[in-house]
């Protein structure tokens, strides 16, 4: 089965909504990328949104440690969501700190939640999809790695970047992030009752996708697409 062949022999009903969860390098994007793919959606990282906000407030001089600051920087329309400076990890580093803050999560909430209730139906990934911005989803999965794996992938990632990182020093950024996503008291980090987990730490990326696939399919009740 090739996971991101497009439909050939089935309808995918109207308004199909999938919410991917997970911490930080656990796969999720990828993942939600490739079933946005198979499933001819639109996708929204929505961990973008708040990088792209990050990067607006580091442009603009502003404090991270500033809720208030943090929220100014919510006015993202000028961002150039194809700057490779939003996977930075400093850009990250920041992202993670201020989508603490409930005032810039309710900046961005409308957003998200428009994103999910287009009539066609959408993918999103991010760390509240299936809790706060889609609790209705037709599929949902929590994806999920160990930290080290999660840290050799995101040190690979920026290396291929060009970004002169040690992965001591990412490993500690995944821990400090995992302890930041669940700790927080808006919308913290968290599997969603309904959700199916998918641990990809054994897994490629085709077998990952392969595993989504099977999940959603097992959630909606759909034909497995491409097989």
């Amino acid at each position: 089965m090739n996971p991101d062949r497009a439909l050939s022999d089935g309808p995918v009903p109207a308004g199909l909504v999938i919410a991917v969860d997970g911490p930080a390098a656990s796969g999720k994007g990828t993942i939600a990328r490739a079933l946005a793919r198979h499933y001819g959606l639109p996708h929204l990282d929505t961990g973008l949104l708040y990088r792209a906000v990050a990067l607006n407030l580091l442009q603009m001089g502003g404090d991270a440690a500033s809720e208030f600051a943090a929220m100014r920087a919510c006015d993202i329309s000028q961002i150039d969501f194809a700057d490779p400076e939003l996977k930075s990890e400093t850009v990250g580093g920041i992202a993670s700190r201020i989508s603490a803050y409930p005032l810039v999560r309710q900046a961005l909430l409308e957003r998200q939640k428009a994103f999910a209730a287009q009539a066609g139906g959408a993918v999103l990934d991010g760390r509240d999809i299936g809790t706060v911005i889609a609790p209705v989803a037709d599929a949902k999965l929590f994806v999920t790695a160990s930290p080290e794996v999660r840290a050799r992938r995101r040190h690979d990632e920026l290396k291929r970047l060009g970004m002169n990182v040690h992965y001591e020093d990412v490993l500690a950024d995944i821990h400090a992030r995992d302890e930041r996503d669940t700790g927080r008291s808006t919308a913290p980090l968290v599997k969603a009752d309904d959700a199916e987990l998918l641990d990809t730490s054994d897994l490629d990326v085709h077998a990952a996708i392969a595993e989504a696939i099977r999940l959603v399919k097992r959630a909606t009740a759909l034909p497995c697409r491409g097989s």
